[in-house]
């Protein structure tokens, strides 16, 4: 056992670069932007205050995932809310689970560059905040709460881009 160690430990020695060489594919990468500390990280308690904002705002709340296909394929259409309309408001809320939020998470908000906020819930008591949101909600993701002011309107069911921009007019009309 000893010698199978020892051959290891040679082996991994003698595989060291000693060329000098700091043109590598690791030290060329780019440190990422945004850090697991930068991502904001709520339960609903921390949630709730922007699912209840009374103000002149048009405010669009999205609940998504990266694992979820339907989310990932209708977020350019929340993203280009902002720049289409005055007076928007768009939150994605992350539904990613907590271990994936390094690895999954916050590579693909700096992938798709996504400039709307963007937060994380963790709160393990469904049976709590989903009825909260809405109580006719399943817990199934896409879901969009659209509201401004007193008038509210929840969407359980992804979106294409006239769908959401036919919804958001219903709002500003």
């Amino acid at each position: 056992m000893k010698r199978i160690l020892v051959v290891l430990l040679l082996v991994c020695v003698s595989c060291k670069d000693t060329s000098g060489s700091k043109n590598t594919e690791a030290q060329e990468m780019q440190v990422p932007e945004l850090h697991l500390q930068e991502l904001q990280v709520v339960d609903y308690d921390g949630l709730e205050p922007y699912l209840n904002q009374d103000d002149n705002t048009l405010h669009v709340v999205n609940f998504w995932a990266t694992w979820c296909a339907p989310c990932v394929k209708e977020l350019p259409y929340f993203e280009a809310l902002a720049s289409s309309y005055d007076n928007i408001e768009v939150l994605l809320v992350s539904l990613d689970f907590p271990n994936k939020y390094e690895t999954k998470l916050i590579p693909f908000i700096e992938k798709y560059e996504l400039k709307s906020k963007v937060i994380a819930l963790d709160d393990t008591d469904q049976n709590r905040w989903i009825p909260a949101i809405n109580e006719s909600w399943s817990g199934a993701i896409p879901a969009t709460l659209i509201y401004k002011g007193q008038k509210r309107k929840f969407y359980e069911r992804s979106f294409t881009q006239n769908e959401l921009k036919t919804e958001i007019e219903q709002f500003l009309n």
